[in-house]
């Protein structure tokens, strides 16, 4: 199995938009806080020092969690895809065949899902039932503590 972590066009620029925040904003913010906060004496009981070292810890923790899902993007642009089949990047319009409703769903990468915004993560349950199949296609997605859903693919778009 591959390392590449497949990603859209947006996420990866959402990706390195937040990492350049990090590093130019918060990095920066951060230090002062801890000088500010070394500033008062006794460390040992500082606790703006303490909390200012906690969230260095996790600015930190981002940043190279960030560097390392870019080095290993594999990014799609959506608008290159044709087809009728559901792949990553993919919009897909579903039929809920039980409560006849229909969904809208783009497949994306892992930091990118946002089901309120209608994106789903590739290796969510949905996404996977629904990888390879075309319109016209029915599956079953089994779906943590809701059971099972049967969901036809009512249309498939690259946009």
């Amino acid at each position: 199995m591959s390392d590449r972590e497949p990603m859209t066009v947006t996420g990866y620029a959402q990706l390195k938009d937040e990492l350049k925040r990090l590093k130019s904003v918060e990095r920066p913010k951060v230090s002062k806080e801890i000088e500010e906060a070394r500033a008062h004496g006794d460390l040992s009981e500082n606790a703006e020092y303490h909390a200012a070292k906690e969230k260095q810890s996790f600015i930190e923790g981002r940043i190279a969690e960030i560097d390392s899902k870019l080095a290993l993007a594999d990014v799609i642009d959506p608008t290159t895809l044709s087809g009728d089949k559901v792949v990553f990047g993919a919009t897909v319009t579903v039929l809920d065949v039980d409560a006849d409703e229909e969904a809208k769903y783009q497949i994306v990468g892992l930091e990118e899902a946002d089901l309120k915004a209608g994106k789903i993560s590739v290796t969510s349950p949905i996404a996977r039932a629904l990888i390879g199949k075309s319109v016209g296609d029915t599956t079953v997605v089994r779906l943590p503590k809701r059971g099972q859903k049967e969901l036809e693919v009512v249309e498939v778009e690259f946009a």
